[in-house]
């Protein structure tokens, strides 16, 4: 508010009566110029006069005219399209001078790549490719088929993209992706995109054999027009444009063939994946060419941020056109991604893509979703995961081949009959299916949005299991034939409660480590954490290692065996799976770290969650409030985890073994996993982890209480979950 003298003095003012705005019944307008000029006078920095029908968050909210922040229409440098093209800014054909031509069109190429790739990575399309105002005109460029060719393949390269993002819905993430803003993304003869690209690609690959002939002085079969006017030129420019037509392509043969149901273009795709990367690395080549070529006097350092090989700038863009046209435009300008860093986007889309082609396509729900885990390490942008998901659930299968019960039957370890019972006509183990559908999904989203999900999708998973247990119950209830249908409806019940406890102590192991990919956790947060880790992980283990039991019994082995003969063996035939025992070794690791950090904070006073707004049992809530609301798992709280590390100390020697059994275990999976690249990889991480930490502890333990020069950090060298000691001193 204003000075209470500024106010009372604004007052003493006659105030005028407005002549040019005529009263009403009620109402009359006066100027008040008068009164607020003198308050200006003793008004203060920050200080606001306002009426007492003001709102604060109404005013913030609104729409100031005429400002370039708030205002999409001032900013707009033509106030339409048709405006911009009479006034010159996208001239058809763009030079009179065919090398000049040449090379606009070249950068208008490269342009766009940056354009997509800084779409691809959240931008405004109306922002980003459809600034190109040779986009908006399509017929416009029929003239020209160099440039014609190239605006149809990008447009409807677009419009692919768009059409798999919105179809598996990860444009839940980035809104703005799908907005098309009522621009054209489809146009009449875009279907005809391929014949005409592949036609001017055929031009071009007969005039840059024509070049060739001429310059090793050899005889010219067919008489062929050059590209452009300068013959000295002419093989560079061939080859910078024909690199930028088969990239373009090759990368449609890549979406549309990816897209084909029951992943049957996966192999063809692959095959266009390397011939992109192939003509991507021509585009770098061409760079220096080109640069050259210009002569425009760009130095080296400016050339980093510039949109073109060349470092000119394009003609035919406005990336303000679409504000007065497109209402919800974003009305401040977006910065491009420079053609460089365009390039390597491409290059890492395109390697993602390759390993999706990879897939084995293996109708596994485990091998799915290790899958799936295991694509996201890569950090793969939008584009990439929506392809994933598009290929995982289509029609409501997996994979399109394999029907949701048989995905769930195989995964609980049921016989091969099972997945023809009946009961997956139940109605709760329909929502079953739809769910574990729904987990695929979540598990194809950006780690933040995921994390979120997965929190959330936990009750899901608590409440089917309790449905399913009652329709179960009912199902098996009302069981009136023979004893054979008993039993086989009684074993997929008892198997699929299992399996979905399992999964539901998974998806809370998800989300509690997605909390470290996102730096979510204090390091006084850290005990807690692995606190809870840990007691998730003994669940975890427990049914995992239930249903595989449960699946050695159902086999029968044993039936034709004597008496005798089966207590013999049960010591010597049964091993606990290598699964299990992987499982065991992140039990280790979490205690020992929730032990060792439990005992930092008994005995020095390290780590302690302290602070002037949160207790510790409120962060406990905080971090873990989705999995308590969900009971993940049962009778888990902030009392239970402070009764656990309240009395732990460096002398309890259970805290060497921590570490110490999880290396041997690791050590001794070796054998079991020489087969998988990745799950060996995985073994070496931990006993990384394993190692260095027992070295840390042994330290400590062997100095007692830690020397003020001391100082001990966890850092995550070595593991992205699993978090090493590191004592130094300062």
């Amino acid at each position: 508010m204003a000075d209470k003298s500024a106010v009372e003095r604004g007052k003493d003012v006659k105030v005028p009566i407005s002549p040019s705005i005529p009263s009403g019944n009620d109402t009359a307008w006066v100027d008040v110029s008068s009164i607020l000029r003198r308050a200006s006078d003793d008004i203060q920095s920050d200080e606001l006069i306002n009426g007492e029908n003001f709102n604060l968050f109404a005013a913030m909210s609104a729409l100031e005219i005429m400002d370039p922040k708030m205002d999409s229409g001032i900013v707009s440098t033509y106030y339409s399209v048709d405006e911009a093209i009479d006034n010159g800014a996208a001239p058809i054909p763009l030079s009179f001078d065919r090398t000049t031509d040449t090379q606009c069109v070249i950068d208008i190429m490269d342009h766009l790549l940056s354009c997509e790739a800084t779409w691809h990575k959240g931008g405004s399309l109306a922002q980003t490719v459809f600034s190109c105002i040779y986009l908006l005109r399509p017929e416009r460029t029929s003239s020209h088929a160099l440039l014609h060719s190239f605006c149809r393949v990008v447009r409807t390269t677009c419009n692919a993209v768009v059409s798999t993002v919105s179809d598996v819905r990860t444009n839940e993430e980035e809104d703005l992706f799908v907005m098309a803003y009522g621009l054209q993304l489809k146009a009449d003869g875009d279907e005809k995109c391929l014949s005409m690209l592949n036609a001017v690609e055929e031009t071009l690959a007969r005039q840059l054999k024509a070049c060739k002939a001429l310059s090793s002085k050899r005889r010219v079969l067919e008489d062929i027009e050059p590209l452009q006017g300068n013959l000295d030129f002419e093989e560079g420019f061939c080859r910078a444009v024909l690199c930028r037509l088969r990239f373009r392509k090759h990368f449609y043969h890549v979406l549309t063939c990816m897209r084909r149901p029951q992943g049957k273009g996966l192999e063809v795709a692959k095959k266009h994946i390397l011939s992109c990367l192939s003509e991507l690395d021509s585009m770098l080549k061409s760079e220096e060419f080109l640069r050259h070529t210009y002569a425009c006097g760009i130095s080296e350092d400016g050339l980093e941020d510039k949109t073109t090989a060349s470092g000119r700038q394009p003609i035919g863009f406005d990336s303000t056109l679409n504000s007065r046209s497109a209402a919800p435009t974003p009305p401040r300008a977006i910065k491009l991604l420079s053609w460089k860093r365009a390039v390597n986007y491409f290059q890492k889309l395109l390697h993602d893509l390759e390993i999706i082609c990879s897939n084995s396509l293996d109708p596994v729900f485990e091998s799915a979703l290790r899958f799936v885990v295991d694509f996201q390490k890569f950090e793969p942008d939008l584009v990439a995961r929506a392809h994933i998901q598009h290929l995982l659930v289509q029609d409501g299968k997996l994979y399109g081949c394999e029907p949701i019960f048989s995905v769930i039957c195989k995964a609980a370890l049921l016989p091969e009959g099972a997945k023809n019972h009946e009961l997956q006509k139940n109605e709760t183990v329909v929502q079953l299916g739809q769910l574990v559908i729904n987990l695929l999904r979540v598990l194809c989203t950006n780690t933040a949005w995921q994390r979120r999900k997965l929190g959330k999708i936990l009750q899901d998973w608590r409440i089917i299991y309790v449905q399913l247990e009652l329709a179960f119950r009912k199902e098996f209830g009302e069981i009136t034939s023979t004893s054979t249908d008993q039993n086989m409806c009684l074993k997929i019940c008892k198997h699929i409660l299992i399996w979905v406890e399992e999964q539901t102590y998974s998806v809370a192991l998800r989300f509690l480590v997605l909390g470290f990919e996102l730096e979510l956790y204090a390091t006084s947060e850290y005990c807690m954490v692995y606190w809870y880790i840990y007691v998730i992980l003994i669940k975890l283990t427990e049914k995992t290692h239930l249903r595989m039991m449960l699946s050695n019994e159902s086999t029968g082995r044993r039936k034709s065996k004597k008496k005798r003969d089966i207590v013999n063996d049960m010591g010597k035939d049964y091993q606990i799976p290598p699964t299990v025992l992987l499982l065991q070794c992140y039990i280790y690791v979490a205690e020992g770290l929730m032990m060792m950090l439990a005992s930092l904070r008994n005995e020095n006073k390290l780590f302690l969650c302290v602070g002037p707004f949160n207790t510790e049992q409120e962060r406990f809530m905080q971090q873990f409030e989705l999995l308590q609301k969900a009971f993940v798992p049962d009778h888990a709280s902030y009392f239970s985890y402070r009764e656990t590390i309240s009395n732990a100390r460096f002398s309890t020697l259970s805290m060497h073994n921590c570490f110490k059994d999880a290396q041997k275990i690791a050590k001794g999976l070796h054998g079991n996993f020489a087969n998988d690249p990745d799950r060996m990889v995985e073994l070496r991480r931990i006993e990384q982890v394993a190692e260095h930490n027992a070295v840390a502890l042994n330290l400590v333990c062997r100095l007692g209480t830690l020397e003020p020069s001391l100082k001990i950090s966890f850092e995550f060298v070595h593991h992205p979950h699993f978090a090493v000691a590191s004592v130094k001193r300062s």
